[in-house]
Parts: structure tokens; sequence; C-alpha cells
């Protein structure tokens, strides 16, 4: 199998995709990205995106931020994203990632007269967080306010701050960093949100916590109302109550959803994954792979 990308409005081979070294994005960030998931079904040999339309969504959400022109539909980048797919042919779980971005070749600090185009390749890959259980630490690096850049948006310059956080973590011996919102209450991870389980219900941070609001967040919020009556409560968390917490899990589209062991070096209820956590991670995982029926509106099959 090989990794094709969909580049300057062409098909052609991941390692054929190139831009030039004077483009602005590359030296401004001046770009917004989406990952998507496809979920790789074997007893059905099928690939399934999973909610491609909610993330695309969202990166033409950023457009509009950015003054990023993007020249296509959401059911135009739908299709390019299905053909790439299909085309690149991979019967294992995969990685899509679409990227709109200023391609003038000029320098200059500005998001006005440059002009802007669209790519998307595709990659395998497994989980993001490849462990049981993660081992997190809260991080010295906050997330920026929404006044110095809007954390709504998956702006690659903003990663940056994400870098360093993920970083850190790792050199302090953790697996992720868990980042606080500019006035000390939990924001976020490097690449996830985060659910706390107080009271047997869900918690997590809310959007004026300087998070993105993920869509993987959405799902498990949905799963949780829907399949097993339990409510998610949006609001400020205290990063004291990360210590306290019955149960703790990271989600994202990368991550999946990644239970969570220990806090800077303080163990989660018994170190070991939540009842909660574990039926909606099953319900989840059921899902992206196209094995429940109720919520196949969220899944794209690739292949004829």
């Amino acid at each position: 199998m090989t990794s094709y990308a969909y580049f300057q409005k062409k098909f052609i081979p991941l390692s054929e995709a190139k831009i030039g070294v004077m483009t602005h994005c590359l030296h401004y960030g001046t770009a917004l990205f989406e990952g998507i998931r496809g979920n790789w079904n074997d007893e059905k040999k099928q690939t399934y995106i999973f909610r491609m339309k909610e993330h695309y969504q969202r990166l033409q959400d950023g457009c509009r931020v950015l003054k990023i022109d993007l020249p296509y539909t959401i059911d135009e980048l739908c299709q390019i994203t299905i053909e790439l797919t299909r085309k690149s042919g991979f019967q294992e779980d995969i990685y899509i990632r679409p990227l709109a971005y200023k391609s003038t070749e000029a320098l200059g600090v500005r998001l006005h007269n440059l002009e802007s185009d669209f790519l998307a390749f595709v990659i395998p890959w497994g989980p993001y967080l490849d462990v049981d259980m993660a081992k997190c630490g809260v991080s010295s690096w906050h997330r920026p306010p929404d006044n110095v850049i809007p954390p709504q948006i998956k702006a690659a310059g903003l990663y940056i701050n994400n870098a360093l956080a993920k970083t850190e973590a790792i050199d302090n011996g953790y697996h992720e960093a868990i980042m606080l919102s500019p006035d000390g209450c939990v924001s976020e991870g490097t690449g996830e949100n985060i659910f706390l389980v107080i009271g047997g219900k869900l918690v997590t941070p809310a959007n004026y916590n300087n998070i993105l609001m993920g869509i993987t967040r959405n799902t498990v919020i949905e799963l949780a109302k829907n399949d097993l009556g339990i409510e998610t409560v949006e609001r400020s968390v205290s990063r004291g109550e990360l210590y306290i917490a019955e149960e703790c899990f990271l989600t994202g589209t990368a991550a999946h959803i990644t239970p969570i062991a220990e806090i800077d070096h303080r163990q989660i209820a018994n170190g070991k994954i939540g009842e909660i956590t574990k039926k909606i991670q099953k319900i989840y995982f059921d899902v992206i792979r196209g094995k429940n029926a109720k919520y196949m509106d969220w899944c794209t099959p690739v292949y004829k």
C-alpha cells in the first residue's frame, strides 16, 4: 500500500507532495489542520471514516478566522477524502491530515493579500498514546487566552504551545501533559480533552476554559447520555479536583479514549481503568468501527 496526498488539485504519492521553502505557512504558522480517523473493521473488510463532516465544518470555521479561502465545500472535501483514502488502499487504522494554508511564497507577517490552498494525506497510524493507562503531569505551560490566539481552531502556529508542554511532560517522565487555562483552571492535554468522574457524573472543562471543542469530546458526551444515562457537566475544574476524581480519562481523535492512572505522581483512585471509563471506551470503539447501527450516520465507508 502507498500513502497518497491530494496536493494542488491532484492525487499523487505522498513522497512527491512538496512545497517551496518560502511558503508563508512554513514561516508564520498560517495554516489550519484537522486529524480525521479511518478505522478498519476486519470483519466487514471496510474502513469507516469517523465524523468527517464535523471535522471539515471545524476546518471551514477556522478558515474564516484566518482569512483562508477554502476552495471546496464540505461535501467536496468529503468526496476528496474518500477518494484519497480509497486510492491509498490501507486495510488498517489510518490517520487523515487535511491542511488549509497560506500558499503564497512570500515573507511578511499578515493574513491579507495571500493565496490559499488545501492539501490532505493519508498514513497508517495506531494509537497516539500507546499505553493502557497514562501518567500525566500538570504543565508549567498554560493555554493562551482567546484574545491572544483563538483556542477553538486548530491553527498550526498555536501548537508550539502544545509542543512545549508535551516535551516537558516526556522529559519529566510522564506520557502526557495537562495544561491549565490562564486563570489556573484545568484546560486540556496537548492533543486531547480531559474528563473526570465525580459523584457518578462526567465533568469536563467548558469552552470558556480555553479548550478546543473536540469532536471526540462531543462523541463521549453523546454516548454517555444516550447509552449510559450519564450526565456531563461542563464547568471550570480546579487543579486539586484532578487528584481526587473517581476516574479520569483523555479523549481525542488521535488518542481515542485513554484512561489516566496518575497525575503529578498521585494515583487516581486505584490506578486502574474505572467502570464508567471502561463502558464508554467499549461503546466508543464499537461505534467508530461501524459496529453500532445506532451511530452509523457518524461513519463513512470508504470501499465499495
